[in-house]
Formats: C-alpha cells, sequence, structure tokens
C-alpha cells in the first residue's frame, strides 16, 4: 500500500500503513439525478476522508483513502444513509494506490466510459422545494418550476446521457449567477441539479388560447388560471409529461363540457386535489375513503392516481365516474400543480391532454392545435418536454397496492430476467396499453404508457419513444418482437421493420411477465385471463390455465367458448356476449337489441362469431344481464360497472362442471350460471357477487386440477380481467386457504402494460416463433 504523498490532508496522513487504506468503489444502482455524488462528497468530508468520486455513464466510481475505520464507516453509510430517491448498490470494492490528494472532490462525468446507464423517472416536488416554493423570503417563492436534485423532471427532459444539464432540454436556459454558484457547490443541495432554474434564468408561463391575447407573468398566470376554473371553463394546463384538461371537479356543468368535447362520455376522470398544511389528505379524506395503504401511495415520491371508493356525501361532480364506486384521485406533483390548485383550492379534474386513446400531447403547439376543440384556454410553458410520460394509476388489489398503469414517477422501470439475451433486442407489446421493452444481456427496460396502437400518432410516438431508449441506454436493438397476432399494429410494424422479429402468443407473454415477479424457476400454474389474444389453435383466447415455465408453456384448462356475434363489436356492446351466451344453452332474449334478427341469424350460421374462451367477454354478458348496459364507450366499461355493485365474496360456491373436452382442455361450463344471472326477483347486487364468487370458485377447482394433475402448488393470476379488486382478492384467498402459494403481480400491471416485457422473456427462454 503506499502512503500519501507530501501534500496530503493532514486528516488522513498514516502513521502506521496498516491503520489506513485505499479503495475503488463501483456504486450501480439508482445514482443518476438523485443527488449521489454531492451526497458522497458530503459523506466522505464528515469521515475525513480524501479521494474522489465520478459519474461513469450510469455507474458511479469512488476512490476513498483514509483511516481504515473511516473507510468502513464510508462504505456503509453508502447505502444506508443514502439520499432517499437513491438505490445504490454496491457492485465491486477493490483495493487502491493511495495518492497525494488534498481533500475529496467531484470529477466530470466520464463520456466514455463502459455504459452501465441508469435513466431516472420524474419524480415529485420534495418538502424542501415545497418549503421554499411558499416562503415569501425565498428567491424562489411562487416560481413554477423549482427544483433540487431531490426532485422535479427527468426522463421527460433528458436528451442524452450522462445527465449533464447540456444533455437535456434545459440547455437553452443559461443559469443565472446566483443558480450557478448553487449549481457549482458540493455543499448545496442544488448541487448539480440539472434542471436548476429560478425566475430570472428559467422557463416561465404564458396563459393563451386561440382568439386571446396571451398573457405573462408567472403569477398572473396562475391567478387568471384559477379564475378560469372557477367560472366553470376548462384549462389545458402543461405539467411534466405532458398536458393536462383541468376543470372545476365539483361542478356537474363544466364535468360535462368536458365529456362533450372530449367525446369521453363515460369514462372516468381522474380528480386532483390540493394538498393541506397539517393533513396533506384532508381534502382526499373528505371525498373518497383513504386506508393506510392507499394513503401511503397516494404519498409515494411517484405521485400516481389512487383508485380510491367515493364517499355517498363527497360534494364532487356526479359524473365524473359514472356507474362506479371509485374515483382516481391524486396529489399536485409539480410546483405548478401546486401552485395551481393552491390558487383555485378545491379539486380539479385533471385528465389527460390526448385524443382518442392517444399518447398524451407535449408541445405547446400541437396541444393547441388539436385540443383548441376542448380547452378554453391554455396554460403553456416554455420548457420543452422531450418525450410524453402520462400518470401512473394503482389500485388496492388483495394485500397490497397494485399498478394499473406505469408512466410518470415508475418509468422507465428496470427488471433483470433470469436468462441472458445474446443480442439485444426490442419488444413492441400488444394493441392495448402499450409499452415498449429493450432488452439486452439480463437487463429489460420497460417504457412508460404510450397508449391504444389505434392511430397513426400512437404508432409514432411508440418509435419514438423505442428510438429514445435505444439511444439513452447506448444499446441498438437488433430483433423485434410482438404479439402473434396479426391484426395488431405492432404486429404488421415488426414485419416490415426490416429487422429479424419474433412473435410470441399473447398470454404466453402475459404469464412470462409474472414469472418474473415469482421466485424460484420451479414450474407455476398460469391464470391468464383477459379479453382477447390469439391462441396457440389460432382461436381467440382469454380464459386459459396453463401450466409450465417461460418458454415452455401448456394449456391444460380453459372456459367453456361462446361464439359473439360481430367479432370484435362484442368489446363495445356486451349484449353480443350475453346473447351468445344464452342462444348456447338454448335460451330466447327478448329483450336483445336486435330487432332484425340479423345477430341471431349470423350467430346461427357462425358468420363472423369467432370462437372465444375469453373471461373477459363473460364478465360482458354477465354486465349486460345484470347491470342492462349494452354499450360502452371505454373499454371494461360493464366489467367495471359489474364489480362496482358487486361485494365482497364471503360464501363459496357450488363448483361448475369441469370436463375434458376433444383438444385435451379442460373446460368450465358457466351455462348453469344463467338462471342466476336472469332472476330478476334478486337483487343486482346479489346477482353480481354471486357471478363473482363462481368465477373465482372456477380459478379454484382448476388451480386444484393442475395440482393433481401436474403436482405444481404454485399459482399466479394475471391479465386483464384480474384489475377486479372483487375477483382477484376472493380467488387469492381461496388458493392460499387451499395450500396453494399464490401471486398476483405487484411490480408490474397485470394488463397488457406488461406483455412487452413478457415478450423479452418468453423469447430469452426460447419461446415465440420466428423470422430471420
Amino acid at each position: 500500500m503506499q502512503a500519501p504523498g507530501p501534500g496530503s490532508n493532514p486528516a488522513v496522513q498514516p502513521t502506521h500503513a496498516a491503520a489506513y487504506k485505499a479503495e475503488r468503489l463501483r456504486i450501480a444502482g439508482r445514482v443518476q439525478g438523485v443527488g449521489f455524488r454531492p451526497f458522497v462528497f458530503r459523506l466522505a468530508s464528515r469521515h475525513g476522508l480524501s479521494g474522489t468520486v465520478q459519474n461513469q455513464l450510469g455507474e458511479v466510481e469512488i476512490v476513498v483513502q483514509g483511516p481504515a475505520t473511516s473507510v468502513d464507516r464510508f462504505r456503509t453509510d453508502l447505502t444506508a444513509k443514502a439520499p432517499p430517491l437513491a438505490q445504490p448498490k454496491i457492485a465491486s470494492v477493490t483495493q487502491a494506490d493511495y495518492r497525494s490528494l488534498q481533500d475529496f472532490s467531484i470529477l466530470e462525468s466520464a463520456a466514455t466510459a463502459h455504459p452501465r446507464i441508469f435513466v431516472p423517472p420524474d419524480y415529485f416536488m420534495c418538502p424542501d422545494c415545497l418549503a421554499e416554493l411558499n416562503n415569501p423570503a425565498d428567491r424562489r417563492y411562487h416560481y413554477p418550476f423549482i427544483n433540487c436534485t431531490q426532485c422535479g423532471p427527468r426522463y421527460t427532459l433528458i436528451e442524452a446521457m450522462p445527465y449533464d444539464r447540456p444533455n437535456t432540454s434545459m440547455a437553452q436556459f443559461s443559469l443565472c449567477a446566483d443558480c450557478q454558484a448553487e449549481y457549482e457547490n458540493p455543499e448545496d443541495r442544488r448541487f448539480h441539479a440539472e434542471p436548476l432554474a429560478c425566475g430570472d434564468c428559467g422557463p416561465q408561463l404564458q396563459l393563451g388560447g386561440s382568439e386571446k391575447t396571451a398573457l405573462h407573468g408567472n403569477d398572473s398566470c396562475l391567478l387568471a388560471a384559477a379564475d378560469l376554473i372557477r367560472e366553470g371553463k376548462i384549462v389545458a394546463v402543461k405539467g411534466i409529461g405532458g398536458y393536462h384538461l383541468v376543470c372545476d371537479a365539483a361542478n356537474t356543468e363544466a364535468v360535462a363540457t368536458l365529456r362533450r368535447r372530449k367525446n369521453r362520455p363515460d369514462k372516468p376522470l381522474a380528480v386532483m386535489f390540493p394538498v393541506g398544511d397539517k393533513d396533506p389528505l384532508l381534502s382526499v379524506r373528505q371525498h373518497v375513503l383513504v386506508e393506510d395503504d392507499e394513503a401511503r401511495a397516494l404519498l409515494h415520491p411517484s405521485r400516481p392516481i389512487v383508485l380510491l371508493r367515493k364517499l355517498i356525501d363527497s360534494g364532487l361532480a356526479g359524473n365524473l365516474a359514472p356507474g362506479l364506486s371509485e374515483l382516481g384521485c391524486f396529489l399536485p406533483y409539480s410546483p405548478l400543480h401546486h401552485l395551481l390548485l393552491d390558487a383555485f383550492g378545491e379539486p380539479v379534474v385533471a385528465t389527460s391532454g390526448n385524443v382518442s386513446g392517444e399518447p398524451v400531447l407535449t408541445t405547446n403547439k400541437e396541444a393547441a392545435r388539436r385540443l383548441g376543440h376542448i380547452a378554453d384556454r391554455f396554460l403553456h410553458h416554455d420548457r420543452p418536454i422531450v418525450r410524453p410520460a402520462d400518470d401512473s394509476v394503482v389500485r388496492q388489489i388483495g394485500d397490497r397496492v397494485r399498478p394499473l398503469r406505469i408512466g410518470r414517477g415508475m418509468a422507465p422501470l428496470e427488471l433483470e430476467i433470469p436468462h441472458e439475451l445474446e443480442r439485444p433486442v426490442l419488444a413492441l407489446g400488444g394493441q392495448m396499453k402499450t409499452t415498449v421493452a429493450l432488452g439486452w444481456s439480463n437487463r429489460v427496460i420497460l417504457s412508460p404508457h404510450i397508449g391504444e396502437m389505434d392511430s397513426p400518432r400512437s404508432l409514432s410516438v411508440l418509435q419514438m419513444v423505442a428510438t429514445d431508449l435505444q439511444k439513452l441506454y447506448g444499446v441498438e436493438a437488433e430483433r423485434l418482437i410482438a404479439d402473434y397476432h396479426p391484426g395488431y399494429t405492432t404486429h404488421r410494424h415488426s414485419a416490415r421493420s426490416g429487422l429479424p422479429y419474433s412473435w410470441v402468443l399473447h398470454h404466453y407473454a402475459h404469464a412470462s411477465a409474472l414469472a418474473t415477479e415469482i421466485p424460484g424457476d420451479e414450474p407455476c400454474i398460469m391464470f391468464t385471463w383477459d379479453g382477447v389474444g390469439l391462441g396457440a389453435d389460432g382461436t381467440l383466447w382469454g380464459g386459459e390455465c396453463l401450466v409450465g415455465r417461460p418458454g415452455n408453456w401448456q394449456r391444460i384448462a380453459s372456459l367453456l367458448p361462446i361464439y359473439p356475434p360481430g367479432g370484435d363489436f362484442a368489446a363495445r356492446q356486451p349484449w353480443r356476449s350475453a346473447a351468445a351466451m344464452l342462444w348456447e344453452d338454448g335460451r330466447d332474449w327478448q329483450p336483445v337489441p336486435d330487432p332484425d334478427g340479423l345477430a341471431f341469424s349470423a350467430w346461427q350460421k357462425h358468420v363472423n362469431c369467432p370462437a372465444t374462451s375469453a373471461a373477459g367477454r363473460l364478465f360482458d354478458g354477465a354486465a349486460s344481464l345484470v347491470c342492462g348496459v349494452n354499450e360502452c364507450s371505454y373499454e371494461a366499461q360493464a366489467p367495471m360497472q359489474l364489480e362496482a355493485l358487486a361485494t365482497p365474496c364471503l360464501h363459496m360456491p357450488a363448483s361448475l362442471p369441469l370436463t375434458r373436452h376433444a383438444d385435451g382442455t379442460w373446460r368450465s361450463d358457466w351455462r348453469p350460471l344463467l338462471t342466476m344471472l336472469l332472476d330478476q326477483r334478486r337483487p343486482a347486487t346479489d346477482r353480481a357477487t354471486d357471478f363473482h364468487a363462481a368465477m373465482a370458485r372456477v380459478i379454484l377447482d382448476q388451480a386444484r386440477l393442475a395440482r393433481t394433475e401436474a403436482g405444481i402448488q404454485r399459482v399466479g393470476l394475471t391479465g386483464g380481467v384480474f384489475q377486479n379488486r372483487i375477483l382477484s382478492t376472493t380467488a387469492l384467498n381461496w388458493l392460499r386457504a387451499d395450500g396453494f402459494e399464490a401471486w398476483l403481480p405487484a411490480a408490474l400491471p397485470c394488463n397488457d402494460a406488461a406483455l412487452s416485457l413478457g415478450q423479452v422473456l418468453e423469447f430469452a427462454a426460447g419461446g415465440g416463433i420466428h423470422h430471420e
């Protein structure tokens, strides 16, 4: 070991070499954009150590030297006392040579190091910045873009790595002298806070409209926007990852106007609540029921939308979530949102500023053009949004809060898979709730929610996000992976991309995605229940019981198929599933909305009546029979209303018939449920509850069958149907009581948002159909 030179820090001058040491530490994990380097600087200073810290494209290298006991304490504190948003992992520790160093310093980022990149998501405004925002004596008082190393945008403003200011959309804003001093001071919490700015040098607000003179000045714009909302107007507000359409959540007419203009008659609208001084959830608790886990989710740094049960006398508009018992609730997460909510003083609708399922809009010009028929005014700002990030959505299901949509604050999401990829791949997901996944080595990066692939802009944004991920992580995909269904946009895009491509069966991808959350490599029983997905036999699956592991799934059981007339129309017209169920059982249904008999004639002749085993279609049919929902304006509207009617299942019903069919699969027969569903003498609540209990019993019975035939105790539930709280909670409870180990996705959504990750794992494990 080499001793320090003559100019070394006296505090670390060794008198006995054995009492001193020098180490080189390589730190992986989330250490970008979270104030980790200044934390290391301050920690080393407190321990009286000298050395250096350097960002090396996603990892951090630390060289530290001094008394051995101090170095050891420093190494322990690196992870134990790291900043709240950091997730450091000590990847390696090696001995280093002593150098002649006076103190500890932060080196410039190394742009040529071997990349191990972690792109940070966008963060909420931290308590320190919130205090400054509300302090009249602070120079950033009421500045709507205040941030520090512990908060603010990241993913939506990074243009390249390493994460330094010149590589962000803030590069166009030159720092003033005061901000520059903070940026360069390692003792300041804004040291290398890349989005750093103030009212003198940073982004500014503008309130504009198609026929209005633009208003400037941050305070003036915010107060005017709050007044417009108070008047019942709709304001498009540019946030961190895109625009929100905002109106008064207690104004029934304003909500109705928003629905009419956006052509969104029924789909629930999210509500943003002001933050209380003493109790941040005071306003939320006045309108919805908040359990402890849900409160923690509301206050999590990702600030997701949390689905919460409405109070009967909440005082909010009754048309926020028609026919549903829950409301999507979230807190302000940016200083702009905080200031707007403080100025207005009451909850507001804050729904995505997009068009019919497309990704959220991000640019001032495009938002004004495409949302001009919806919004009365636009609260713009001049900080560019590099890429969209919609709000995340979570829901309490079973014993924990689980994601339904990963977006701002949660993504990009990194996971490790148990199989090594020989070459980088890019998975494109399915058709609905699309995300993309970039995989290489044993790493997979899942993008934020993109949207439905039903428009040219959706595909354009998917391509942009895919290109950006590859650029940010320094990885170029050599193969595309997409869903097996030839009608999906992503399937067709893979085939014409010019790259080698693979197709993965929809429900195998669902099962493989959940397999990443189940420890060990033993076979599992996987229930993949959703609305539609092309199966291995060419029929439409969606109520499957699979057995195996990624790369080797076998279908062991399913549901008796139905034949809804009209094919794809069945997803938005639940009466078609109800009619098919009744006709299959030889029953007539007089109220069927088929006055000319064309649907029945098509069903008899099997014309455009594709067979489907999808559990989602059974829930559609039950909802039509129980709730009278025959037309839907958004996906899963009917099953959601059926669930809202149901109560927790307290008693286990009798089993439905389970028989083996000619193709070798066991099929559960739903037909005995029809008498109960049609019984108008019983309350709709009882019938809805009984249907949920019967479907949970199907899961238990099929799991028992698989356990008998294959000796497997581990069960997973995945697919969009398991977003249903009553079904999933009941099934989990009954499975565990019967001796099964049971899982529902917790890190990933159970719906199609996880398909891209499942496609990567299924491909890595040897599954899929490959085209060179």
